[in-house]
């Protein structure tokens, strides 16, 4: 590397540096201007003029704003002129368009890169005592997320074929790899909710590369397929599912290691799927043995074979964890609100779920150094408390880096509680409003009102 490169990179981190000592607007940057995230940052970080919200800034209040109660812009925008008045820099404008077009020039490989970024750092610090057995647990679920309904969007993921035109709203259907033991999101696949290739399996095969030799998966039993195991199996990685609905266990064959405890070899189906080339068909194993174990109302499918290094209550155990991804999914969806995004293109939505799962990272980071800290699980500590903490921590303008281990102490008071065996019904007990059912588009409907009052609603 010459002078003139080392100059204009000393430059570069000196300026990133500068810019979160400066305002915390930008706290949520300094978390991410870590040595070991410095490198990444510069790499993304585009070309850009002297702006009133250059990148660095833009990607910060984009990240606080997704964990707003009021996520709108305007409060943003309104946010930043106050900070900026208190730090006795000059006044600015509290109109919405220039950080509109600053969180469009945000490069979608800066802030997914910064998120995979932040989930292989923290879950390669996991504490020994947060592993399971010492080795790395990931979990894996899929979900649905909508979005305005907006040409746009409805032509790159629209609605269910099931619903009529102008009712339903675009729905996206997303996969996540999650660390068991921090809660950080490791890596996620998105696509439309229906159409080939587009479910959990097809989406899920995206993101095999980011597991490793020693891993586990942990997913239900929708992921218990043959291909899937095969190929997870030769890339050293070992997985525990429920077994699928389809496949019949029985427990009379195979090699028995106790009661309703088995190997047993899986023909390879017969039928190829659409997805898969001849040729790729011909290389998996024309048979593949798994280990069945039944515990309590399941039956589960393993590639631990060793029955008396994982015992069948091992299993049972493990399995329990894979509830944590549905908490992880409703922070997601329901705390930081990921459930619906707001744009008004595809382009800027994808962008909007990478910024949520870069801020979703942040607060698993701030858990993690608090649950270290306390000598305590990550898992035992409320997301929405750090969520609540950490954002009237930052609007009275406190550090996270200088205010560090108050911050920590108060994240470690609230406790989750065991919620073990819990049954809830999916119901709702209050009523909606009783306003009828908007049928038509919303565009249609405003016509309507424009041409026949709103007597036509009630018609």
């Amino acid at each position: 590397m010459d002078r003139n490169t080392r100059n204009v990179l000393h430059q570069r981190r000196s300026k990133i540096e500068r810019l979160g000592r400066v305002t915390q607007a930008v706290d949520f940057f300094n978390v991410l201007t870590s040595p070991e995230l410095l490198a990444t940052t510069e790499a993304q970080l585009p070309e850009h003029r002297e702006r009133l919200y250059p990148p660095t800034v833009a990607l910060s209040m984009f990240m606080r704003q997704v964990l707003e109660a009021d996520g709108s812009c305007q409060k943003a925008v309104n946010g930043w002129a106050a900070q900026r008045a208190a730090d006795g820099l000059s006044s600015c404008s509290v109109r919405t368009g220039g950080f509109c077009r600053a969180r469009q020039r945000l490069p979608l490989e800066m802030v997914s890169a910064l998120t995979r970024e932040t989930g292989r750092l923290l879950s390669q610090k996991a504490l020994k005592k947060w592993l399971w057995r010492g080795r790395s647990v990931k979990l894996v679920d899929g979900t649905c997320i909508s979005m305005p309904d907006t040409p746009q969007n409805q032509a790159c993921y629209p609605q269910p074929n099931t619903q009529a035109t102008g009712v339903g709203f675009p729905l996206a259907r997303l996969v996540m790899v999650i660390c068991m033991a921090t809660g950080a999101a490791l890596d996620v696949a998105i696509g439309p909710h229906s159409g080939k290739g587009t479910g959990e399996l097809g989406l899920v095969r995206r993101l095999l590369g980011g597991f490793r030799a020693g891993d586990v998966m942990l997913a239900d039993a929708l992921y218990c397929n043959y291909f899937l195991i095969s190929t997870l199996i030769s890339a050293g990685v070992d997985v525990l599912f429920e077994q699928n609905g389809s496949r019949i266990t029985d427990f009379r064959r195979g090699k028995s290691l106790g009661t309703r405890d088995h190997l047993v070899l899986w023909s390879k189906p017969a039928t190829r799927p659409d997805w898969m080339t001849v040729e790729q068909y011909q290389e998996f194993p024309d048979a593949l043995p798994v280990r069945e174990v039944r515990v309590a109302h399941q039956v589960l499918v393993t590639t631990l074979q060793n029955h008396k290094q994982v015992s069948k209550d091992d299993l049972s155990d493990l399995y329990a964890c894979r509830w944590n991804v549905e908490l992880d999914l409703r922070n997601l969806k329901t705390t930081t609100g990921m459930d619906v995004l707001n744009c008004q293109t595809p382009e800027m939505n994808v962008k909007q779920m990478w910024v949520h799962l870069l801020a979703y990272n942040v607060i698993r980071l701030l858990m993690a150094q608090a649950a270290s800290d306390a000598g305590v699980d990550p898992r035992t500590l409320s997301f929405k408390h750090t969520v609540q903490l950490w954002t009237e921590w930052v609007s009275r303008g406190m550090s996270a880096t200088k205010d560090s281990g108050r911050l920590f102490e108060l994240i470690i008071q609230c406790r989750v509680g065991n919620r073990g065996g819990r049954i809830e019904p999916r119901m709702r007990k209050r009523r909606p409003k009783p306003y009828p059912w908007l049928k038509v588009s919303r565009a249609h409907a405003r016509q309507q009102v424009k041409k026949h009052g709103h007597d036509w609603e009630t018609k």
